[in-house]
């Protein structure tokens, strides 16, 4: 495998999506720990990662990406390892169960959807936010509780609250990743819902958003959980509040500090926040 493929697959940045994973096995009943690593497994090193592939392959980003600060020239090799990633995902994940297979084989052609130029939701700014919101939160929650558990837990309003918070919150941070890249879309012609707002409009918009989800969460957490809990999640958001005001004021002062490192340091420190907070849950 060339390097210019590892890079591109991005394998790190699952990361910043492993909040969802975590937060849907935190709400179910109980579950295998040796079905956890396999469902893991199949999300983290093969299901986002051909994702991340596939879109960088037909994007043919010059400037930053995703968790890639200068990403170098993709190549053909970049579009097969990402369909054979995914091949490798739904095979894996028919050993687990044909529903959990169909769902993994539904999210791979939506993702390639949001890419490909003979689709490319990306270029059409409230369908892409609303197709990266709900696949990346309420449908991939359902799909590990599939994948972890029966199919039943799905009706729920437990995991059906779970699941729609889950795309809540990725409604305001999904336009923030896209708050450095308004020149590069704009050039390729896509117009997402960050570059319609301008760079201070998605400030207003994520902090709207996540004001929103985080009431609702806090709701959430004392219902299922303990106001105990509630409490401690704003805790954890507390760093994620902070950076993101200190961020913003400078942000006031200057566009220019909307790049790639302050949007990276962000993700980071909001997806460590949220991975904690949920790992919390889980062993407790």
């Amino acid at each position: 495998m060339k390097k210019s493929t590892l890079i591109h697959l991005r394998f790190p940045f699952s990361f910043f999506l492993l909040p969802v994973f975590l937060f849907a096995i935190a709400c179910l009943p109980d579950f295998e720990w040796s079905r956890f690593v396999v469902v893991f497994g199949i999300l983290h090193f093969f299901l986002y990662p051909a994702s991340n592939g596939y879109n960088s392959y037909f994007d043919k980003d010059e400037g930053s990406i995703g968790g890639v600060k200068t990403p170098p020239k993709v190549t053909r090799e970049l579009f097969s390892i990402s369909w054979l990633l995914d091949l490798l995902a739904i095979a894996f994940g028919w050993t687990i169960s044909w529903k959990f297979a169909v769902m993994l084989f539904i999210y791979g052609m939506v993702s390639k959807a949001y890419s490909h130029p003979a689709i490319r939701l990306k270029k059409r700014p409230i369908i892409g936010w609303l197709t990266a919101g709900v696949f990346q939160g309420y449908f991939t929650f359902l799909m590990v509780a599939v994948g972890m558990s029966h199919e039943e837990v799905l009706f729920t309003t437990k995991i059906q609250w779970g699941a729609l918070l889950s795309t809540l919150l990725l409604f305001g941070s999904y336009p923030m990743t896209q708050v450095y890249q308004h020149d590069e879309d704009g050039k390729r012609g896509d117009i997402t819902l960050s570059l319609i707002l301008g760079v201070l409009g998605t400030f207003h918009f994520t902090a709207i958003c996540f004001t929103v989800s985080v009431a609702l969460y806090v709701l959430f957490f004392n219902v299922y959980f303990s106001l105990t809990t509630a409490v401690i999640f704003t805790s954890a958001l507390s760093p994620v509040l902070v950076y993101f005001g200190m961020w913003y004021l400078k942000v006031r002062k200057s566009l220019q500090l909307a790049d790639y490192d302050h949007t990276m340091k962000l993700n980071l420190i909001s997806s460590a926040c949220l991975n904690a907070f949920f790992l919390y849950l889980i062993l407790n």
